[in-house]
């Protein structure tokens, strides 16, 4: 099995865990970021830096890129179109607003999809459509080994 087969594998055994902001307990609660932080303890061990507290607007108002630099400093950037199951997806949710929403690529190909932590849906896999892939600002893959 593949890094990235991995890396899916561990995100589908969350779906049904509920949405909880800062969260990453698997079946108790997580956000978006939790999900990732827990995918990532499953299969790289320790996680490399302790998260600090984040409000749900994850500074908007300051317009600082959170997620984006420590996706930056954490994972391995990739081009968009360079698309494998388990890359990291990071989402921007409104045209000028900050990057703030994190998924993991699940199916590629003609139906694409991706497993994320939604509020009011908890951790689900959803269809990676055409409103949602507009979104994408960034791809990453998790660094294997690391942590």
């Amino acid at each position: 099995m593949s890094h990235g087969d991995r890396i899916l594998a561990e995100a589908r055994r969350w779906i049904g865990t509920p949405y909880l902001h800062q969260a990453s307990v698997k079946g108790a609660g997580a956000d978006c970021l939790g999900l990732l932080r827990g995918v990532w303890r499953a299969v790289n061990g320790d996680e490399p830096e302790t998260v600090p507290p984040y409000t749900d607007d994850w500074a908007e108002p300051s317009h600082s890129e959170v997620l984006m630099e420590a996706a930056n400093r954490l994972l391995l950037c990739k081009g968009l179109s360079d698309v494998a199951q388990g890359d990291v997806l990071l989402f921007r949710m409104r045209d000028g607003s900050i990057a703030k929403h994190l998924g993991i690529q699940a199916n590629v190909g003609a139906v694409p999809s991706f497993v994320h932590s939604y509020t009011r849906h908890g951790v689900i896999e959803s269809p990676l459509s055409l409103p949602w892939q507009r979104r994408i600002v960034a791809r990453f893959a998790i660094p294997e080994g690391a942590g």
